[in-house]
């Protein structure tokens, strides 16, 4: 029934709101390949290295000299030169004098707060340029730069499916990088796709440490067959059981290799990552300044330029066009 007599908060005014000063935010920010790579410097729009390879190894008594014999003539394998355009990224915030002003919940500066999102965004553009399939292409006054991506680069070491077109990879020629081609027809990824490629990268010279895959081919491969020996653990001391539904190590014939989830790369993709042959190369690292003001607002201006530097991509491998 109605309270009568009491002068209860139902009716009363003045009460002050109640807004927590915590702000509640979801968005994932990791970016797993940007953090596992190195990190060097650019000084020019298009960022070179050398790649050297050594002489095919001699067939059974190819190498083979007589007693004796005086010294054969030096022949010597010269580096190959290769290189990456630049890409600029920016951001913008822009707060009014109003906002900045005014007492806002969660933050004591609505401006530092601004720049900081914006800067986790451009962050997370530059994983996705990073890990996917772009070509590059150069500045040239109306076409923007841009930096060729991880997947674009592999040659040497690549499962690609069938169908129509055929999958194709890229690779780097004349000063350019293209973007692979995906098969028209995809293919479940299995453990006997990813045996092969790592067979291979190991038989290049490689020494993978990672094998990186979005969400769904996470999935995928945590249901390998070596899982189901051990999906029920059991601690008598919490009385907990726990079903494993995951793998996160996986031991190859070459190597140890950690499973990293990466929700910017392509579905399509499962890559073999060697990170100390790949590194981030600034042009400008990422910075902001104060944009010149041209009314009741404040606005700044966040900016990277940046490559990818695929110190050799052989390195490297990819089980790609999967379902």
């Amino acid at each position: 029934m109605p309270v009568t007599g009491t002068y209860t908060a139902v009716n009363a005014v003045g009460i002050r709101e109640d807004l927590s000063d915590v702000i509640s935010r979801i968005d994932p920010t990791e970016t797993p390949f940007f953090s596992a790579i190195g990190k060097s410097k650019a000084s020019a729009k298009y960022h070179e290295w050398q790649i050297q390879n050594l002489a095919a190894a001699a067939t059974v008594g190819s190498n083979a000299a007589l007693d004796g014999a005086d010294a054969a003539t030096a022949s010597a394998t010269p580096t190959t030169r290769v290189g990456n355009r630049t890409q600029i990224m920016t951001k913008t915030a822009k707060v009014s004098g109003g906002l900045q002003a005014v007492d806002t919940a969660g933050r004591a500066n609505e401006m530092e707060y601004q720049v900081l999102l914006k800067g986790l965004e451009l962050r997370r553009d530059m994983e996705v340029q990073l890990v996917q399939n772009g070509a590059s292409r150069a500045d040239n006054g109306t076409n923007t730069g841009l930096s060729a991506s991880f997947e674009s680069w592999l040659v040497t070491n690549v499962s690609r499916g069938t169908g129509s077109p055929v999958g194709a990879s890229g690779g780097f020629s004349a000063g350019a990088v293209a973007a692979p081609t995906d098969a028209g027809t995809a293919r479940a990824f299995t453990e006997t796709l990813l045996k092969g490629v790592l067979a291979s990268v190991f038989s290049a010279g490689g020494k993978p440490s990672i094998i990186m895959l979005d969400p769904i081919q996470k999935q995928t491969f945590s249901s390998f067959a070596g899982l189901a020996q051990t999906r029920v653990t059991q601690d008598a001391k919490k009385n907990q059981v726990s079903i494993i539904g995951a793998a996160d190590i996986y031991v190859s014939d070459f190597g140890q290799l950690a499973a990293v989830p990466n929700i910017f790369q392509r579905h399509k993709s499962a890559l073999i990552v060697s990170p100390k042959f790949a590194k981030v190369a600034y042009l400008r690292s990422m910075r902001n300044w104060a944009l010149a003001k041209t009314g009741d607002a404040d606005a700044r201006q966040l900016l990277v330029e940046f490559t990818l530097e695929m110190n050799n991509e052989a390195a490297h491998g990819i089980v790609a066009d999967l379902t």
